[in-house]
């Protein structure tokens, strides 16, 4: 049962980040395709649409957390870094990066600032969301 979860959860993000793909706010720096995701990865994302799965999954985490801010998403997206023969240490994702999703989502209406805990979805986004599961429960 957690396989299908964790599939339905994969499909649901593609599905939204097609439609973020499909928001003129919503574009790749120039710098995003050489960059990397944090410090504890080795190369840059191979996928050619990391930049919108990765606004889909921030989005999904937004709406399913509450409010958050930088710093919780990059924890969130941070990972064990292979230090060669030394204990792998957990470091946090790219602010940057994340910063920059969270100010094309806030610019294309789908989250909001909030007074103390950074960024909250709004009614567009939670929308969004919610229409892209359906699609994706008719599909099944």
């Amino acid at each position: 049962m957690t396989v299908e979860r964790e599939s339905s959860t994969e499909q649901h993000i593609r599905d939204v980040a097609q439609r973020l793909k499909a928001l003129p706010e919503l574009k790749p720096p120039e710098w995003s395709s050489f960059v990397k995701t944090g410090v504890h990865n080795q190369r840059p994302p191979q996928d050619p649409d990391w930049w919108w799965i990765r606004a889909a999954a921030v989005l999904r985490k937004i709406e399913r957390s509450g409010s958050l801010g930088t710093q919780k998403l990059r924890k969130v997206y941070g990972g064990r870094k292979n230090r060669g023969h030394k204990p792998e240490h957990k470091f946090k994702a790219s602010g940057s990066v994340l910063r920059k999703i969270l100010q094309q989502l806030e610019s294309a209406g789908l989250v909001s600032k909030t007074k103390k805990h950074g960024r909250a979805i709004t009614q567009k986004g939670s929308a969004m969301l919610l229409e892209a599961a359906k699609g994706l429960k008719g599909k099944s």
